[in-house]
């Protein structure tokens, strides 16, 4: 098997390795392999593969998690509005992206112009 990869897998860390072999569907079948041959031949065992699939596992989940948990802040439509307000109005992946309190805070945020468009169109009519 040709090491055609930049930087070639020889040349990465182990640690660079481990997260490689941990995550096998993110990364290429054949630098998978030479990961693992690489590893074995620094002597590295299947436990430490093991808890770095573990580690990088619950990393994965702390992130999902912190994602889920993200909100929108009274500062965001201060200092930032324009993009705040784009994303609120055109945004309709937040829930599929793991953003569930931001798709939840969105709906309110829609209903809330809705009415105040409503109310201006109202007053001026």
């Amino acid at each position: 098997m040709k090491d055609e990869f930049s930087p070639p897998i020889k040349e990465r860390t182990t640690e660079q390795l481990l997260k490689i072999v941990a995550a096998p569907e993110k990364w290429n079948p054949n630098a998978v392999s030479l990961a693992k041959i690489e590893l074995q031949e620094r002597n590295v065992g299947a436990e430490k593969v093991e808890q770095t699939k573990y580690l990088l596992n619950k990393k994965a989940k702390y992130e999902d998690l912190k994602k889920a948990k993200e909100g929108y802040n009274i500062l965001d439509f201060i200092f930032e509005p324009g993009l705040i307000f784009f994303e609120v109005l055109f945004s309709w992946e937040l829930k599929k992206d793991g953003y569930l309190r931001k798709a939840k805070q969105q709906k309110y945020i829609r209903i809330a112009i809705l009415i105040l468009i409503l109310i201006i169109v109202a007053i001026n009519w």
